[in-house]
């Protein structure tokens, strides 16, 4: 009788926020534009759930892990205080070659490591690894599985885009989902 071996494998995923021009950030770097509604946050709730770990460049590591472990997010409005459990509880991995050391639960990797890292991972992992940063997420496109914009509806005329210049790159629509306030997630995998 045979059996059949199962061997896990993580789905690495490109999740942001972008305007409808397709950045993340606007022309002062900001990114105040894409600050989610109650229903579009418990979407991300959910998502951080089901994430098995966030890899992130240094800065949006930085502004993430400041914000989402200081104590007020626990005793604030309960889908913040939600999303700041499910953040702490989920590995975080940092891709820096400037940072000296990170928080706890979190664990540096240096970015010239960044391309075997993230190969290890995706063959050990079940489950989803979530690239946050478009600096990190260009050092590993080739390696993307699937991207994940929310987009939202404003449009900021430049900024940093969500998508590396030049990248050349064929995608099927999975899945999609429209939210009440104009903010519309896709899902999209490499085709190929």
């Amino acid at each position: 009788m045979s059996r059949t071996v199962y061997f896990p494998m993580g789905t690495l995923s490109y999740s942001m926020s972008i305007s409808l021009d397709g950045y993340i950030e606007d022309p002062t770097g900001t990114i105040a534009f894409s600050e989610p509604d109650e229903e579009v946050h418990r979407f991300a709730n959910q998502q951080t759930r089901e994430t098995a770990a966030f890899l992130f460049g240094r800065g949006l590591y930085e502004v993430m892990e400041e914000f989402w472990t200081a104590p007020e997010r626990a005793d604030g409005h309960e889908v913040e205080a939600e999303f700041a459990r499910e953040y702490a509880a989920t590995p975080r991995i940092v891709f820096s070659d400037s940072l000296e050391s990170v928080a706890p639960g979190c664990r540096l990797v240096r970015r010239a490591d960044a391309v075997e890292e993230v190969v290890r991972l995706k063959k050990e992992t079940d489950g989803d690894l979530a690239v946050g940063g478009a600096g990190l997420a260009a050092s590993l496109l080739d390696l993307i599985d699937e991207f994940r914009p929310r987009v939202v509806p404003a449009f900021l005329g430049g900024g940093k885009p969500y998508f590396p210049l030049g990248a050349d790159l064929r995608l099927r629509l999975v899945e999609q989902r429209a939210f009440r306030g104009g903010t519309v997630y896709l899902r999209y995998e490499r085709i190929g």
